[in-house]
């Protein structure tokens, strides 16, 4: 159903695709994660699923499901 697994400090998301971009233009240098077709787990939010979603992050992991055969 979903092709990546993002885990990050604070939510843990299940996305389609996953783009990232390493933003040394910034002090500290931080991380721009763009996630489209997203399940966002996070208790204080009230939705769920998402089309976009755009972070900026120190530290993210990042693991690409197994296809499975139906």
């Amino acid at each position: 159903m979903f092709s990546y697994v993002i885990e990050t400090e604070r939510r843990f998301y299940l996305a389609n695709e996953v783009q990232l971009t390493v933003r040394s233009d910034t002090t500290p240098a931080c991380i721009e994660l763009e996630l489209r077709d997203a399940w966002v787990w996070d208790m204080y939010r009230p939705a769920r699923s998402c089309l976009r979603a755009r972070r900026h992050l120190r530290d993210v992991n990042i693991e690409r499901l197994p296809e499975q055969e139906l």
